[in-house]
C-alpha cells in the first residue's frame, strides 16, 4: 500500500554545519517514515556557506548520507534588515533554486514546522498547490516572533489558513488564542523521549568515565548558551553557592555567543576548577551526563516544552526550571521545582533546595515514560493525514 506523502519545510533540522540541530524534530520526522512518505527542505544561511563554501559541500554530502530525503537549500535574505520579509526571501529561495520540484511534485499535506518563515512558506505553497497545510509551532516562533507586528500579521494568517495546528503545549494554544488564531484546529501534542537512549545509568562508572568526582554536587545545563536560556542567572545563582556549598559543581553542556562571556567571568570569579564547558556533546552521549548531574537546571526566559527537560526526567533527575511556556504542564512537583524567570537570587534557592531534597528518582523515571516517540508520531500522523483524508 502506498504510503501518503508529506513535504515538510522547516530550519529546525540537521544542516550541514549543526548536524545535532534540533534533535526533537530529528527524532520525530525519522519515526513519522514509518507512516507517510516524508520529503524535508531545510533552508540553511547563505551565511555559513559564503564563508566557507568547500566546507558546505563536503559537509552536505555527508548530511545527506545520513538523512537521503532531505533537500538542503541556500536561504538568501538581508541580514538584520526587515525581518518581515524574511518570508517572501524564503519564498524567493525556494523558488529559484527547487521549481521543477515544486511544480512536479504531490503531496498529500504540506508542514511547515516552525512559524516564521517556515510555516508562512508552506502555508503559500499549499494554496499554490491546493494541498492542505499543516503548521507545527514550539515556542519562541509564537512567544518571541509575534512581538514584531508585521510577523505577527503573518504568523495569524498562517495558524488560520492551515488545516490544522500542532503546539507543543497548552500555552501555546491559549498564546495563539489571544492572538487572533481562531480555535477548533488546534492540538496539544507534547514531544516524546527515546527512552532507549534515555534511562538511569549508573552514576559512578559515568562520572569516572567523564571525570567528575564522586563527591561533586553538580548542576548540569544542556542547550545553547544564551542569554535568553539563563546562563547568565545560573552561574550568579551558582556563584552565591559556592561558598556555603564546597563541593558544588556547574556544567554547561552546548555551545553559543555568551560562552566566551560566561567563561571570562568564571575567571575573574576565581571559579575556573569549578565550572566546566565540554561543548556541544552528541545527542547519544548526552545521557551520560545526566546520570553524572545531582539536578538538571533550565532556567529560560522563553520556550515551549523543552525536550532536554523530558530527557532528564526520563534519566531520573530532579529539574530546576522556570515558570515559562508549557514547562508547568510537564513538570510536577514531585519531579523538580519552578521559579520565576531573571531571578539570580530565587534560582539560588531553588537549586539549594533541590540539592538537599530526597527526590524520588524511580518515580520520575516512571512519569517520565508516558513521553515516549511511538505514541506522538501515531498520533501527529493522524493529525497529518487527517487533513486530506475528511472533506474539505
Amino acid at each position: 500500500m502506498t504510503k501518503p506523502r508529506v513535504l515538510i519545510i522547516t530550519n529546525l533540522f540537521a544542516d550541514p554545519f549543526g548536524p545535532t540541530r534540533a534533535t526533537f524534530n530529528q527524532q520525530q520526522f525519522s519515526r513519522l517514515r514509518e507512516h507517510m512518505d516524508v520529503d524535508i527542505i531545510v533552508p540553511v544561511s547563505f551565511v555559513p556557506i559564503v564563508r566557507n563554501p568547500l566546507a558546505w559541500w563536503r559537509l552536505k554530502r555527508e548530511t545527506k548520507a545520513r538523512w537521503p530525503y532531505a533537500d538542503y537549500i541556500v536561504y538568501w535574505y538581508i541580514p538584520g534588515v526587515a525581518r518581515w520579509l524574511h518570508a517572501a526571501f524564503l519564498m524567493l529561495s525556494l523558488v529559484s533554486q527547487r521549481l521543477p520540484t515544486l511544480l512536479k511534485g504531490r503531496w498529500d499535506v504540506i508542514l511547515g514546522s516552525w512559524a516564521f518563515p517556515d510555516a508562512v512558506v508552506a502555508t503559500v505553497l499549499g494554496k499554490l498547490k491546493r494541498t492542505p497545510v499543516v503548521v507545527q509551532v514550539l515556542g519562541s516562533d509564537i512567544n518571541v516572533f509575534t512581538a514584531d507586528s508585521l510577523r505577527r500579521r503573518q504568523i495569524v494568517w498562517a495558524l488560520n489558513e492551515a488545516q490544522a495546528v500542532v503546539s507543543v503545549s497548552k500555552a501555546l494554544v491559549g498564546r495563539m488564542r489571544g492572538l487572533g488564531a481562531r480555535d477548533g484546529h488546534m492540538h496539544v501534542l507534547y514531544n516524546g523521549v527515546d527512552h532507549a537512549r534515555f534511562h538511569p545509568l549508573d552514576m559512578q562508572t559515568c562520572r569516572q568515565q567523564l571525570g567528575v568526582a564522586m563527591d561533586e554536587e553538580m548542576i548540569l545545563f544542556v542547550g545553547n548558551i544564551l542569554v535568553t536560556k539563563g546562563c547568565g542567572e545560573l552561574l550568579d545563582a551558582f556563584a552565591a553557592l559556592a561558598a556555603s556549598r564546597p563541593r558544588l559543581t556547574l556544567t554547561y553542556v552546548g555551545d553559543g555567543p555568551m560562552r566566551k562571556a560566561l567563561q571570562a567571568k568564571v575567571q575573574s570569579l576565581g571559579l575556573s576548577d569549578r565550572v566546566r564547558f565540554p561543548g556541544r556533546v552528541a545527542h547519544e552521549q548526552l545521557n551520560a551526563w545526566f546520570a553524572c548531574a545531582s539536578v538538571f537546571c533550565l532556567p529560560s526566559y522563553s520556550e515551549g516544552v523543552p525536550n532536554v527537560v523530558l530527557e532528564a526526567m526520563a534519566c531520573g533527575k530532579a529539574v530546576v526550571s522556570t515558570d515559562v511556556g508549557g514547562i508547568t504542564e510537564v513538570l510536577p512537583d514531585f519531579a523538580g521545582i519552578v521559579i520565576q524567570p531573571q531571578d539570580a537570587p530565587a534560582l539560588s534557592k531553588a537549586l539549594d533546595r533541590a540539592l538537599a531534597a530526597d527526590w524520588d528518582h524511580a518515580r520520575i523515571v516512571a512519569y517520565a515514560s508516558k513521553f515516549n516517540w511511538e505514541a506522538n508520531v501515531a498520533e501527529f500522523s493522524d493529525i497529518l493525514q487527517g487533513t486530506f483524508q475528511r472533506p474539505r
